[in-house]
């Protein structure tokens, strides 16, 4: 499933995002960026060691990545030139500011992937793991973020920055609300 918005294709697929071509790979992962569990240690084990170092020279000049920010590294031997590590928030009933900070790793992640020049990104379904995000409302604030970033960047430049945005869904349930939702939006 695809749409396209001002010239961007948006698009859903199910699969493994480690095996996913594109140039930038969105990793939902911690605040430590040594890797973790789900789509984190995927992307860390496919692309091998090479990303583990960039990602501890990142701690060891910055501590770290905040909740809602985003830092880039090498894809290493993934099918990608670049990892987007973006760390969502840990959902806690939604009384904590998680919708808005869940909303600014899909925009800086973007942002950090243009900044190194990246015209396709591909996004996990963050934060809808172990962070416990249900995952209705994340799918609905993932593609609203990803629409408002493109419309905001097109208004502002008038120019084409993205050729295409992929959701990679690992599962038949956020592959199917992706798809209601991008279904909707093109009405």
């Amino acid at each position: 499933m695809q749409t396209k918005i001002n010239e961007v294709t948006i698009k859903v697929i199910r699969g493994d995002i480690t095996e996913y071509a594109t140039d930038a790979i969105v990793n939902a992962a911690n605040s430590s960026l040594l890797g973790g569990g789900g789509v984190d240690g995927a992307i860390h084990r496919a692309g091998g060691p090479a990303i583990l170092e960039e990602c501890r020279k990142i701690r060891d000049r910055q501590g770290g990545c905040d909740t809602g920010e985003a830092v880039v590294t090498t894809a290493g031997k993934l099918p990608a030139k670049f990892v987007v590590h973006t760390v969502g928030p840990v959902y806690q009933n939604g009384n904590k500011g998680e919708a808005e900070l869940l909303k600014r790793c899909y925009a800086n992640s973007i942002q950090a992937a243009v900044d190194v020049s990246a015209r396709r990104v591909s996004f996990p379904n963050i934060s809808t793991g172990i962070y416990g995000y249900p995952k209705k409302e994340a799918a609905e604030i993932a593609v609203t973020a990803v629409k408002e970033v493109i419309q905001a960047h097109s208004a502002e430049s008038g120019e084409t920055f993205l050729e295409e945005v992929a959701f990679v869904c690992y599962d038949e349930e956020n592959e199917r609300l992706y798809r209601q939702l991008l279904e909707k939006k093109d009405r």
